[in-house]
Formats: C-alpha cells, structure tokens, sequence
C-alpha cells in the first residue's frame, strides 16, 4: 500500500510540475508575441525614417547642385 501511496504521491508531483511548465508556456508565447509585434513597430518605424533621411538627403543634393561653382568652400592651405 506504501508503494501505491508512493507512485500517487509521484504521479501528482508530475501533474503539479506538468501544470507549472503549461502556465509558463502560455506565459513565454504571450511575452513573445508581445515582442514579436513592437519589433513590427520597430522595423516600420525604422522604415519610416530611413524613407525621410533619403528624401532629405536628395533634396540637400539637388541643393547643392544649384549652387554656383564659386561659392564652394576653399581649402586654406
């Protein structure tokens, strides 16, 4: 009778363990699709910028192509 005792003790440790480990899963996979959608906004935030610095950096070229040639800085040597 011990030995059955023994065995319900075990199976109901394992339960209790098995238990823990699905509240942590859920736990994990929340975690990860929070993660999952701020890097989204990251990635699109970082799309959004690279977008403008490309169109700042075309309309200083176009500016300084309008320049005249004179007005370029000189080395002073």
């Amino acid at each position: 009778m011990a030995s059955a005792m023994s065995q319900s003790a075990q199976i109901d440790q394992i339960a209790e363990r098995v238990d823990r480990l699905l509240v942590r899963h859920e736990e994990l996979q929340r975690t990860n699709d929070l993660l999952t959608a701020r890097l989204e906004v990251t990635r699109q935030e970082r799309d959004s910028l690279q977008s403008r610095l490309n169109a700042a950096r075309s309309r200083v070229e176009a500016l300084l192509e309008r320049l005249p040639e004179d007005a370029a800085p000189k080395d002073a040597a």
